[in-house]
């Protein structure tokens, strides 16, 4: 027995993507074929983006690729937090002993102050190496490698002799290119993870780090110094808590694809020169006159933050309301 329709070609359950890249049959529609409108389908603009594209970016703050979630975003910024503010510690841990630096060495103002001037040469000199192989070579294990390398040297300068002042500056040296290698490298990671406002929430996490870590390198210094009655010891902290760090970032930060939360799925990021780079970062006038502008922040905070508990010291002792620290180690309330 004959229909009295002709057969209509079978669509598969989930085919309505398909379906509308279709050319119209050239017969007419059955009635009952289409209950969702009577009107034309729009037909699709061949240049733009099909359907599946349009979904592909951002179907969720957080997500940096497959299997990664929102919560194990914010786990990776709470331990590069972490690592950052252990970096701060370690940096401001010399400026709250040093005045028991310079009877160790028995040295002045002029050459303790070297101590934070190595550090910060051989920190503005490396930087832009470690943000080049980062963005070129696997993130994690570079960081991995910086932070471990700064642990042991920070160790180490712990253990040199009195005589040899000139072997601290050039640990201090090493140790800026251990800090340099993460602190380039740690925002880009936050950057491929989030995007939006969230992505600048958890930058501000990131950053709030470094008044904490500064303070507690004042603080912690200070205080091991006046139980182990040693200021020695005070270095011995941060590569403790540094070597978990590494422990931290190799088990659980991972290694998210670069602009991956915000590019489609047919784009690629293009490999261009160092020289291109700079070029095209030049004509971005809010990221210059931003680098300028912290590079002063920075010259004028740095200065503070290593003098100000010497000075502070010295300030009560001119107006009588402390007496000199000259024989021993000074306690908490020198500083």
């Amino acid at each position: 027995m004959s229909s009295r329709y002709p057969p209509r070609p079978l669509l598969r359950p989930a085919d309505g993507l398909d379906r509308e890249r279709e050319e119209p049959d050239s017969g007419p529609e059955p009635a009952g074929g289409d209950e969702e409108g009577d009107g034309e389908e729009a037909p699709l603009d061949p240049a733009g983006p099909s359907p599946r594209s349009r979904a592909a970016p951002l179907r969720r703050e957080g997500a940096a690729g497959p299997g990664l979630s929102l919560r194990r975003s914010v786990l990776t910024v709470c331990v590069l937090c972490y690592i950052n503010l252990l970096n701060y510690m370690d940096r401001f841990t010399v400026a709250g002993v040093l005045p028991d630096i310079e009877e160790y060495f028995e040295i002045g103002d002029s050459s303790s102050g070297l101590l934070q001037t190595v550090f910060i040469c051989s920190y503005m000199v490396l930087a832009p190496i470690f943000g080049y192989l980062g963005d070129r070579y696997n993130r994690k294990w570079i960081m991995s490698g910086g932070i471990l390398f700064w642990s042991v040297i920070t160790l180490l300068s712990s253990f040199i002799p009195k005589k040899f002042f000139w072997a601290l500056l050039f640990t201090r040296g090493l140790v800026g290119i251990g800090e340099a290698s993460y602190s380039t490298i740690a925002p880009t990671v936050i950057a491929d993870l989030f995007v939006g406002d969230l992505r600048s929430r958890m930058l501000s996490i990131f950053y709030f780090a470094i008044p904490v870590g500064s303070g507690l390198g004042y603080i912690v210094g200070s205080k091991v110094t006046d139980i182990a009655d040693d200021w020695h010891w005070a270095l011995r902290v941060t590569p403790a808590l540094g070597l978990i760090a590494v422990m931290l970032l190799v088990f659980v930060v991972p290694e998210p694809p670069r602009g991956a939360v915000e590019r489609r799925s047919e784009q690629a990021l293009v490999n261009t020169s160092w020289l291109t780079d700079i070029k095209e970062l030049s004509k971005n006038y809010s990221f210059v006159l931003s680098s300028l502008g912290f590079t002063s922040v920075a010259f004028v905070t740095g200065t503070l933050a290593l003098w100000a508990p010497a000075y502070l010291f010295r300030a009560q002792v001119v107006q009588g309301t402390m007496r000199p620290c000259t024989k021993g180690t000074c306690n908490s309330l020198d500083r």
